[in-house]
């Protein structure tokens, strides 16, 4: 192995979006973005990375968003869970389409398309080099795929959250709205709350404080950014205690 190409982390989750792999679509799931996600996955996993990942349902379903409609919160919330399953999916195979063993793992009984989550299970998978992808969010409504990831993460006891977006880490204000905007190299976790920044919802934020899980925001669309930041690499925002 490569001295450039050495693990600085020996088990990551990566928390990815329902919209992430829409790409340029307004719906559902890009083949084509959804294979390069895969491809640098494995990358990572060829490393000696143990890899988790949880997924968004924002592309197919939001609860949150259906429930401002009218529709009752808790219905909405499981139908938000139903679709990172479908997500789950894709993307386990897209990773066996790339030779990468993959298990999906569901915080709602869903027997005949995937494992139930079990945490020794999981972890077990994991030591074994399988990338396991958890579904069904935490399997509670009223809890966002971020409180969800940040749970996974310290269940397995892993090294570093990442967080992948569309911009390339945290800014003091939209860099999408305000071109002036700066980005931030570092944070601690009672600045990202204290400022309001968006990183994540505040539950999973205090999660990563109480528990000492470092995050590091960056952007997944830039290829290769997800093998740079797991190699040590200083992408994107770090948050991490003060």
């Amino acid at each position: 192995m490569s001295e450039e190409k050495r693990p600085a982390y020996k088990r990551i989750l990566l928390k990815l979006s329902g919209e992430a792999l829409m790409g340029e679509q307004d719906y559902g799931i890009d083949p084509a973005i959804i294979r390069r996600i895969a491809t640098e996955i494995a990358e990572i996993s060829r490393l000696g990375v143990e890899v988790a990942v949880v997924i968004g349902g924002g592309n197919i379903f939001r609860g949150a968003g259906l429930a401002q409609g009218g529709m009752d919160r808790v219905t909405g919330d499981q139908m938000g869970m139903l679709a990172t399953v479908i997500n789950s999916l894709a993307l386990q195979d897209a990773l066996e389409r790339v030779g990468k063993f993959c298990r999906v793992m569901s915080a709602i009984k869903i027997n005949q398309v995937c494992e139930d989550y079990i945490r020794r299970r999981a972890v077990r998978h994991l030591e074994k080099g399988r990338i396991v992808v958890f579904a069904g969010g935490t399997g509670n409504p009223f809890f966002t795929t971020d409180t969800a990831a940040t749970l996974r993460a310290i269940e397995i006891n892993a090294d570093l959250m990442l967080k992948a977006t569309k911009v390339d880490g945290v800014y003091d204000a939209d860099p999408m709205k305000n071109p002036d905007a700066v980005r931030y190299e570092r944070l601690t976790y009672d600045e990202a709350l204290t400022r309001r920044l968006g990183v994540m919802d505040t539950t999973a934020i205090v999660m990563c404080r109480d528990n000492d899980l470092p995050l590091r925001v960056f952007n997944v669309f830039h290829e290769g950014d997800l093998l740079r930041v797991v190699t040590g690499e200083p992408i994107g925002t770090l948050v991490e205690r003060g």
